[in-house]
């Protein structure tokens, strides 16, 4: 299970099972539970979605990839949709932005 305090104050929760439903979707990530919750805290940067103005897409170097941790905000919680690495990061307004490297 993750839970966490985002770099945006909300408090962000995940299951252990819809970590291993992820997990099962992004098998490189399996070994990265720490990462996406560092990620959480320390992003690079964070986006808004184009497509739902509740969800924010948290980014953060991870070697020659990125790991995009996306969240859904509620009020004062929220809760992780997916995470994945990729190797860019999708377009959107950037609510938050930072040049120094914490994974």
């Amino acid at each position: 299970m993750i839970r966490t305090v985002c770099k945006l104050g909300k408090r962000i929760r995940c299951t252990a099972r819809h970590w291993q439903s992820i997990v099962r979707k992004h098998d490189a990530l399996a070994k990265l539970e720490g990462a996406v919750t560092v990620t959480l805290q320390h992003p690079r940067y964070i986006r808004l979605s184009k497509e739902d103005d509740d969800v924010f897409p948290y980014y953060a170097p991870r070697g020659k990839y990125v790991l995009c941790v996306v969240c859904r905000h509620l009020n004062g919680d929220g809760f992780i949709i997916t995470a994945y690495l990729t190797d860019r990061i999708k377009k959107g307004v950037t609510i938050y932005e930072t040049d120094s490297d914490h994974l």
